[in-house]
């Protein structure tokens, strides 16, 4: 008889490449409180990162919380409940558009940089030869650039925040005609300090899953430098299809434990 092929079922792969990605992240969680600390290269990630996301971040805010602001104002004039405009747009925005709006810009434009980084170190053996020298290359370079990841993500969350709801209200208040007061009033009644605190949650477990993500495919890319090319590709797709699970799950416990607030 033959032995069992190294894939042994259909999936195997993919189940193989799953579990070396939480391998990655756990590696990467237990390099968090080793010293010394790469404090440089921590900046220097954070001010590259937020250089590449903070305009493309706020441009796509405003067209979301516009969205969002004149779907809902339709919606609630039908309905004969314009006065809930307020509180549903801002909700709807600081609960689910701001986070995934900024896990989409950190994972496409700064995910893809970091696994370029690290995908062209990997073909010119700069990985391995740091290794041979006993410089651990997760503590060095993967550690720095998914806490900056994760730092800039919970800061970008709040500007699309506020750029999403002052888009929201002027579209509103403007375009639709609604008014001010009804507007803020709502909001008041029904939002909560935890629905700020959701968000941010969101929008830092995001950062995380996309540079481990991002630098997991840059550690391993296929050979040749068209396989950057390709590795890149697989970390944005991979990261987006894990931060809407993450998302429904995260959204599902909120839900859960917290409960709404009525007027």
């Amino acid at each position: 008889m033959t032995a069992p092929s190294q894939a042994g079922f259909p999936g195997a792969g993919a189940l193989r490449e799953t579990g070396r990605l939480f391998a990655l992240a756990l590696d990467v969680l237990r390099a968090l409180p080793k010293r010394p600390f790469q404090i440089r290269e921590f900046i220097q990630q954070c001010w590259f990162l937020a250089g590449v996301t903070i305009l493309p971040t706020a441009l796509v805010a405003i067209p979301f919380g516009a969205v969002i602001a004149l779907q809902l104002g339709s919606l609630t004039r039908q309905l004969g409940a314009q006065s809930f405009t307020g509180a549903a747009s801002v909700l709807a925005i600081i609960q689910q558009a701001s986070p995934i709006v900024t896990a989409l810009l950190i994972a496409g434009a700064g995910g893809s940089a970091i696994c370029a980084d690290l995908g062209s170190r990997k073909i010119r053996d700069e990985i391995d030869a740091m290794e041979v020298l006993g410089v651990s290359p997760i503590h060095r370079l993967v550690v720095p650039r998914v806490l900056s990841a994760m730092l800039v993500a919970v800061l970008l969350n709040g500007m699309v925040s506020v750029v999403g709801v002052m888009g929201g209200y002027f579209f509103n208040v403007i375009m639709q005609g609604g008014t001010p007061g009804a507007y803020m009033a709502s909001f008041g009644a029904l939002a909560q300090l935890s629905d700020v605190w959701i968000g941010e949650i969101k929008a830092l477990f995001f950062g995380f899953i996309a540079g481990v993500v991002a630098a997991y495919r840059g550690l391993n890319p296929p050979p040749g430098p068209k396989g950057v090319g390709d590795a890149v590709n697989q970390s944005v797709v991979i990261t987006f299809l894990l931060l809407f699970a993450v998302n429904f799950i995260l959204t599902t416990v909120y839900l859960q434990l917290v409960p709404p607030q009525g007027m």
